[in-house]
């Protein structure tokens, strides 16, 4: 159980947002959150999500006591916790980069191999998520906990393996392993989340801004470890935190289905899903899901080069030294800050015009750290660049709910996030390919090159078919 004692350990910005939102939740929730299906056919995932509104499905008219109000705060703080994980993994690479470098004595191309193969490790999870929800209980809507606890096992198992600073051979393994983990972890999450009950979008965006708050960190610590002689320990912090993960997911959700998780916390079943069609076929079949995934893999990607690659850029193109790590804290930073402040902005603009314009916002920033030599105008921008990129995964997980199923949601997020993921991977390496070719002053024309076509794949995505 999570007490408010315990509450009061978190950073102020983020606790106070958990007690809104729990408090926020209704002890009855109206009657329009329920969901009206005709059972007596087969659902077609094209021809009938645009007749179910929206809301948590099987989440009315029902009474939350005392005790199931603290659960559903433990579970979505658990959640919050395996999110804060993953942001730090993703954002350690970045200042290590040019450590890795100097000890393995390797170029921007062989030191690449390790995003793309996370990048593989990525698209495997991914791929095994849906299979795994649809053989052995996707049909049933329950949620397999015991899948987010042996993502947090194998993410254990990669992060021992980096420790030591193996040969480098071993050391990519790991991040190959680490990958598949992340994503079944980030697929297993964010399918729970839009299922807990009232708010799922503040539940989402604070979700994404423990991401972000894990992503801040790392730099800080990876940043003091590149200068030690021992700097693969690093991952002994990784290993810490996966490791408290795996024993939290066990004791809180105790391996149980989604609907028993559910029904702890006062939510009523969810409906059905009767389609003659097997969930791993109707999500293939979906378009939505597939321009939903190309536009993750391009956002993630984008997210991850830009920490990744910046230092590198900074100290080569603006001779700074290595406590440049702290300019990627302070991108990440924005990340988390973006997710939390920029929520109400969210909201009043809706999804398709606010991403365009933080995406434009973004551009505009990033031509600043392209053209102006300016170490501390380009920290500054950078750090800007990660405010409007923040609020950019939520806004699509929002736009996500109104145009894909419920009864394939959590596969069809999975197979998402899981694409999106691989883009954190497969980038950034494109990126110390090309870079390795013609230099690291290929970053920027780079980033604005991926950002335009984030524009080009938002625009192709369909417009909601649902209320939010």
């Amino acid at each position: 159980m999570v007490s408010d004692v315990e509450l009061d350990t978190l950073p102020t910005v983020i606790r106070q947002s958990v007690r809104q939102i729990s408090s926020s939740e209704p002890k009855s929730l109206p009657d329009h959150t329920s969901v009206s299906l005709n059972h007596g056919r087969p659902r077609s995932p094209v021809s009938d999500h645009h007749a179910i509104e929206e809301g948590v499905p099987g989440s009315s008219s029902v009474q939350q006591t005392k005790e199931q109000n603290i659960r559903a705060r433990a579970q979505f703080i658990v959640t919050c916790c395996c999110m804060f994980a993953i942001g730090f993994n993703d954002a350690s690479a970045g200042p290590l980069l040019p450590r890795m470098q100097s000890v393995y004595q390797i170029s921007f191309l062989i030191v690449s191999l390790l995003f793309i193969f996370a990048c593989v490790g990525f698209i495997l999870g991914a791929s095994l998520n849906v299979l795994v929800s649809d053989h052995v209980a996707f049909g049933k809507n329950h949620f397999l906990t015991w899948v987010s606890t042996i993502a947090c096992v194998l993410q254990m198992i990669g992060f021992t393996l980096a420790i030591p600073a193996p040969p480098f051979p071993v050391f990519v393994l790991g991040y190959f392993i680490n990958g598949i983990g992340s994503a079944l972890q980030i697929a297993q999450v964010n399918g729970y989340l839009v299922v807990m009950g009232h708010n799922v979008n503040g539940k989402v965006a604070l979700s994404q801004a423990s991401y972000g708050a894990g992503a801040f960190v790392a730099p800080l610590v990876a940043t003091q470890f590149s200068a030690m002689r021992h700097w693969s320990f690093h991952y002994l912090v990784s290993l810490g935190l996966v490791t408290a993960n795996a024993f939290l997911t066990s004791a809180i959700f105790r391996l149980q289905s989604k609907e028993d998780c559910r029904a702890q916390i006062g939510l009523e079943p969810m409906e059905p899903d009767t389609s003659e069609h097997s969930p791993f076929r109707q999500i293939m079949n979906l378009k939505s899901v597939h321009i939903l995934a190309a536009f993750i893999f391009l956002y993630v990607g984008t997210e991850v080069t830009i920490g990744g690659w910046t230092v590198t850029y900074i100290v080569q193109q603006r001779n700074a030294g290595s406590n440049s790590g702290y300019i990627a804290s302070g991108f990440w930073g924005g990340i988390l800050l973006g997710r939390i402040i920029l929520i109400p902005l969210n909201s009043w603009l809706g999804d398709r015009l606010v991403m365009l314009i933080y995406i434009f916002l973004a551009i505009g920033l990033e031509l600043i750290v392209w053209l102006v030599p300016s170490l501390i105008g380009n920290a500054v921008a950078v750090s800007l660049v990660g405010l409007f990129f923040g609020p950019m995964f939520p806004v699509a997980l929002s736009a996500s709910r109104k145009v894909i199923p419920r009864w394939i949601y959590t596969g069809a997020i999975g197979w998402i996030t899981g694409i999106g993921q691989a883009g954190s991977a497969a980038l950034p390496f494109l990126t110390g390919a090309i870079a390795d070719a013609v230099g690291i002053s290929s970053l920027q024309p780079l980033l604005v090159g991926m950002m335009s076509a984030m524009i080009a794949m938002w625009l192709l995505v369909p417009r909601p078919t649902r209320p939010d």
